[in-house]
């Protein structure tokens, strides 16, 4: 129990609050630490964020920015149809194939085959999303060409059931 009775803090580790205000002898008496006249003087003299004196804020000096930004879009990195040329006979391409061929500047973000040139060789593409006319390109060439399903696309698809979902219990009426 000695020890109990013992306990102190560290020197310095609790620190007694400014009085201010309590005659001149205190040393922060006559103007409280506040200077001498003017608007911080005053009691109650608080500005609100953004104030600059009366002179007209940043905020409203800057132009007005129209529109918004979809939290949900989904940004595809676009390979059109005649770079795949590039590859072999019979090979598969997928993401990270088109990385190391340079086609794509990163593997983590969803790729889109679009079907601008013509495909020489029979190739079997699996990327994010394709096309309608890329993918006639490739069966043409007669390649295989599938669609992969990420995470992105499963909720920009579904957004698209549910909108389509009204459209169609109108249509059996």
């Amino acid at each position: 129990m000695d020890r109990l009775l013992q306990l102190q803090s560290n020197p310095g580790a609790r620190k007694r609050r400014k009085v201010v205000g309590r005659g001149v002898g205190s040393g922060h008496g006559t103007y409280s630490t506040r200077g001498m006249n003017g608007q911080r003087q005053r009691t109650g003299s608080s500005k609100k964020p953004g104030f600059e004196g009366g002179q007209t804020p940043l905020f409203r000096r800057l132009p007005k920015f129209r529109g918004f930004t979809n939290v949900n879009h989904v940004s595809f990195q676009v390979v059109n149809v005649g770079k795949l040329n590039v590859f072999n006979d019979d090979e598969e391409v997928d993401v990270v194939k088109l990385y190391e061929k340079k086609l794509i500047s990163s593997k983590f973000k969803p790729v889109k085959v679009l079907g601008d040139g013509e495909l020489t060789k029979k190739l079997m593409v699996k990327v994010d999303r394709i096309s309608g006319s890329a993918k006639l390109k490739i069966e043409k060439a007669k390649g295989m060409a599938t669609e992969l399903m990420t995470a992105a696309t499963e909720k920009a698809a579904e957004a698209g059931d549910k909108a389509e979902a009204p459209a169609k219990k109108e249509a059996k009426q």
